[in-house]
This record gives structure tokens, sequence and C-alpha cells, in this order.
């Protein structure tokens, strides 16, 4: 199916960190908050740390900072609220990770977080009930500049994290759930747990999908994916797709994930696919190894690990595959 609007590219400079930078990111960035700044509260959720101010509203804080660099601290609670973030950079930081949640409100009709500033860094929230008119509705959407997500939520939406295009920018999740998300309702296609843009280059470790409601599990048009020691539970799947899509070809590498594919599926034909859509990066050296794929203890039917359009060398070394997986197909 073809896939839901999203908005439109964005020319940037690309810039690539080091892999030891991008695994320490999200940890360097909350140790640096001090504990004490995290749990002060002067009668608002929302706390800037560098300031000491609170407010009661997402949006206030994030309009403190403006076109600045700041970190906001979001006590536990439920927030039927969202924000845009226009500039700047941001980091929103759950003082209690996984009890500060973000229920069922959109800003612009997309999502609980509209990002387009020069950065912006999430850990320890949860974001559940996304829902909009257009089947777009995501936790996270983000427009322009870098994203870090970490040990973060997303549950029982349309979609978790959807992405325009910025080819020069960073995204980088860790540590993170992606549950019950994805859709094939509306007549534009359908929406994904992760939807990313053509960016420069999607980084995905220690990370669980689960539960898919259509749509792909990751779907990626960056440059360069990386998707590394993450699991893909697909056995309560409805309708879903492929578990990773790199429609648009990629570098990178895909190792040390775990894979079980369920019985309720819209295309069971391949857990992962390269170039099916069009060459716009090339493939050429992307590593599939290390990887741990199976059908649901249930499921009888054959199928392929990778299936391949790109027509580019793909390095795929050692995989461990049940029963009915063919390990590569050229399509």
């Amino acid at each position: 199916m073809e896939d839901h609007a999203h908005p439109s590219p964005l020319e940037y400079p690309v810039s690539r960190p080091s892999s030891k930078f991008i695994l320490v990111l999200a940890a360097l960035a909350i140790a640096a908050i001090p504990a004490g700044a995290l749990f002060a509260q002067d009668g608002g959720g929302f706390t800037v740390v560098e300031t000491g101010r609170s407010f009661d509203r997402l949006q206030q804080a994030v309009d403190a900072i403006g076109s600045g660099t700041g970190t906001i601290a979001v006590a536990p609670g439920t927030y039927r609220q969202c924000a845009v973030q226009a500039a700047g950079a941001i980091s929103y930081m759950a003082s209690e990770p996984g009890k500060a949640v973000f229920d069922g409100v959109t800003c612009e009709g997309k999502a609980a977080l509209v990002l387009r500033g020069r950065d912006a860094s999430v850990s320890g929230l949860v974001f559940r009930n996304m829902a909009v008119p257009d089947f777009n509705g995501a936790g996270i959407r983000l427009e322009q500049g870098n994203l870090t997500v970490a040990q973060s939520w997303f549950m029982n939406s349309q979609q978790g994290i959807l992405t325009a295009n910025d080819s020069g920018g960073r995204i980088v999740i860790d540590k993170s759930t992606f549950s019950g998300l994805g859709t094939c309702e509306g007549s534009g296609g359908c929406a994904h747990s992760i939807y990313i843009g053509d960016y420069g280059h999607l980084r995905v470790t220690r990370s669980r999908f689960e539960k898919g409601r259509g749509g792909h599990y990751v779907k990626a048009r960056a440059a360069r994916v990386d998707i590394a020691s993450s699991s893909f539970d697909d056995s309560a799947g409805r309708g879903t797709n492929y578990m990773i899509d790199l429609p648009a070809g990629a570098t990178g590498q895909i190792t040390n994930n775990w894979f079980v594919q369920g019985q309720d599926k819209e295309n069971y034909s391949a857990f992962i696919a390269v170039g099916a859509e069009d060459r716009l990066h090339p493939s050429a050296g992307l590593q599939i190894a290390g990887n741990d794929a199976r059908l649901a203890p249930s499921v009888r039917r054959n199928t392929v690990f990778v299936a391949d359009w790109s027509g580019d060398h793909l390095v795929i070394g050692d995989n461990n595959l049940g029963q009915g997986l063919q390990r590569f197909e050229s399509r």
C-alpha cells in the first residue's frame, strides 16, 4: 500500500556522530541534570532545569527556552496536552521514567511533540492513544533536526515516531518500546510503528517492537540504518507487513536482533525488505548478521528472511533461521 503523507524534504549538511557517541548520548544527557533539579517543582508539572521555573503547560516551558538550549523535567502525571518546538535544542526528561504520560492530545493534528528545532532529546516519557483524522497521529512528529529517544514508550497509537526528510539529520532510539502501533485504515495507505523519512542516519538499539496493528514495524528511508540488539515480536500482530522495510535502500547493519512473525499478516512474504520502492540510496555492504528469526509456534508457512529489490551486494552473514524461512530472495 502507499504510505500516508509526511512533510516535505529539508536539506542540511551531513553530520555523522561516532558509534561511541551515539551509544552514550542519552545516558550523558540524563546524567548532566542535577538530581535535585529533576524533582524541583514550584507549582507546575514542567520545570526548565536551567532556571528552576515551573509551568503548568508544556508549551509554556518550550517557549521559555525558545531558540536557546535547555532541559524540561516532566513530573509524574498524565497530561492531556502537547507542544510544538519551533527552534532551539530541548531535552524532555521524565523525572521518574515511565511515570510521565502524554495521553491522546496532538498539536497541529500531528503529534504530542512536534519538533522542528535544531535538536531534541526525549527520555523516560510515555506516549499513548494518539489518533488524528489523517491516520498519522504520533507520539513524536520530527520535521527537522536531530532526535535522541531513550527509555520511552509509544503505545496504542496510529504511529509511534513519524519524520519528514532531513538528509543531514541523525536519529538515535535506544531502550524504548513500541506497542500496538500502525494502521492501514486510511485511504492514503499505511502508518507504521516508526516511519523515518530521508534522514542521514537512523540508529535503533535495545528496543522492542510488538503487537503491530498494520503497516511495518520500522520503515526508514534514511541513507544509513543501524538496527541492533532489538526484538520484533509479531506474534500478536494484526494485519502487519514487514518487520523492517528499507524502501529506498540503505547502508549500515541489521545485527543481533530477534524476530518472530505472527499469523495475522497483510503481507508475510518477507521479514526484511530492501529497495522495494526505489533506489534513492545504495545498499552495497548492508550487513545482516547474527539475527534470530522464526515463525510463531502455531504458524506454518514459507517466507523469506531478506527480500532484495536493489540488486546491490548485501552482506548476509550467519543468521539463525527457523523452519519455513528462506535466507534470501532477489525480487
